[in-house]
């Protein structure tokens, strides 16, 4: 991550840099403002990666005498038999139609979608008592 935090360091540079000398040269508000976001964007994931490299060291893949067992393990649980990608979608759909039919088909689909991802975030919350 040490890497990743350096190059985006230079990213969030690069644009303070321009978003600097583009305000001085041009005046545009709407320039500047997409300039310095853009800063700030790449900035934060500059931070992030210093942060996380701080905390965990290298990765694996950061080290080149590291085999590919050292970043074997469990990736993350899928659900096998989960109606809520199926639900996800379907209101997100609903919800792009809506924009071209009219509100109250989005406002449907935007429900449709909330519930969705509702589910999906608390399919498996256990309650510890």
């Amino acid at each position: 991550m040490k890497t990743e935090s350096w190059l985006f360091g230079v990213v969030a540079l690069f644009f303070g840099g321009s978003a600097a000398l583009y305000g001085v040269w041009s005046r545009d508000p709407a320039g500047m403002a997409v300039l310095i976001v853009a800063f700030g964007m790449a900035g934060v994931i500059s931070f992030f990666c210093a942060v996380q490299y701080r905390r965990r060291g290298r990765r694996p893949q950061d080290r080149p005498e590291a085999e590919v067992a050292d970043a074997a393990g469990p990736l993350e649980f899928f659900p096998a038999h989960s109606p809520w990608p199926f639900v996800t979608a379907l209101g997100f759909a609903v919800a792009a139609a809506g924009v071209v039919y009219g509100l109250w088909l989005f406002l449907i689909g935007v429900a449709v979608l909330a519930r969705g991802v509702f589910g999906l975030a608390f399919q498996y919350a256990t309650r510890r008592d």
